[in-house]
């Protein structure tokens, strides 16, 4: 039998060749991440000058036999855009220059955990998850929630409120610099769900008469201390949220599903309309088809859609899947904000 025609060998070579691609679209993340813990970003920027392969090979810690393969593992960095060869040498682009260590807005905190083994094990059973009733893949693979997980294993505490923290540096800066008036007038600020107060001190910082809190389950700000305007408190989201003029969800709803998510909003209507105070809810999160659709935006948007129905019950969302759950919380009217890449930061008010 002859599979191939002669009229669609071509079509069907490139096909084969896209399929390879996305069966190794792993050899990218992998060889970025050993080249982070070889320490390769941070060993070229303190050269200061371009680094040749000879100079690179010295200055890590590579076993002798493996110097030849060190090549190798660079070729394809420089193919994914994380480094440049210069005649002179390896330099850095702007992608490596967020994997260094002193950045604060280092995405290797994030990197690290999305590809840490804890978390790559529930893709491989995805297939099994569609098959079964469990709540999501992560507890096919570990036998409980994400969230649960990380109630008592301090290694997926710790490294997922690092990769969140790395990624609220970034968050923040942004919205104080170009959307500072969405703080002025507020008094009281409670940040739900925030971690080790990564954005809270950058707002109480900002804004040194607004009282902020940071608000998070007990063991996730167990040993944090209260500093000046800003206050930590542990507590249930899902119970009740401290009461405050406004209260901010950043990359929090869209980790829950619809239900959930009306759950979590009808309890910060509460602590905004207390006391008949009449607040806001701020929310940073992402904004499916906020972009004209460029590929690579389309496709980290997919991505980001499939990290949600793998690791917990949430997916991204689209605007009117937002406003559907704004009004099924009991809220009457919200405003977009799009700054934040494929991020945005909505304004709901009750």
């Amino acid at each position: 039998m002859n599979l191939i025609d002669g009229e669609h060998d071509i079509e069907l070579l490139q096909a084969q060749g896209h399929a390879w691609n996305h069966i190794f679209n792993f050899i990218n993340s992998m060889s970025l991440k050993c080249a982070i813990q070889l320490g390769i970003p941070d060993v070229i920027n303190k050269h200061r000058k371009p680094m040749t392969l000879n100079e690179l090979v010295t200055a890590l810690p590579i076993h002798p036999t493996k110097i030849r393969c060190v090549y190798r593992l660079m070729r394809i960095l420089i193919h994914s855009g994380f480094f440049a060869g210069q005649e002179e040498g390896y330099v850095l682009t702007n992608a490596s220059q967020l994997l260094l260590k002193d950045n604060p807005l280092s995405v290797t905190p994030f990197l690290m955990a999305m590809l840490d083994p804890i978390l790559i094990s529930p893709w491989q059973q995805l297939s099994t998850w569609f098959q079964n009733d469990d709540p999501t893949p992560f507890d096919t693979a570990h036998g409980m929630t994400f969230w649960d997980y990380a109630g008592h294993e301090p290694k997926l505490n710790h490294f997922f409120n690092d990769a969140m923290a790395s990624d609220a540096r970034l968050a923040t800066s942004v919205v104080i610099h170009k959307c500072k008036d969405v703080f002025q007038g507020l008094n009281t600020l409670v940040d739900v769900g925030g971690g080790t107060g990564t954005v809270a001190k950058s707002i109480a910082k900002a804004f040194p008469d607004m009282e902020c809190i940071d608000f998070d389950l007990p063991h996730v700000v167990a040993d944090l201390k209260d500093e000046g305007n800003l206050k930590y408190v542990g507590g249930d989201m899902f119970e009740a949220v401290p009461p405050a003029d406004a209260v901010l969800l950043k990359w929090i709803l869209h980790d829950w599903n619809d239900e959930e998510c009306v759950k979590i909003l009808k309890k910060c209507k509460e602590a905004i309309t207390s006391d008949g105070k009449v607040g806001k809810v701020i929310i940073i999160d992402m904004m499916r088809e906020n972009k004209k659709g460029d590929d690579e935006s389309i496709e980290t948007q997919l991505f980001f859609d499939m990290l949600m129905m793998v690791l917990v019950t949430g997916k991204e969302r689209d605007e009117k899947e937002w406003a559907r759950l704004f009004q099924e919380a009991g809220f009457s009217d919200y405003k977009i904000t799009p700054i934040l890449g494929l991020r945005s930061l909505i304004e709901v008010y009750p």
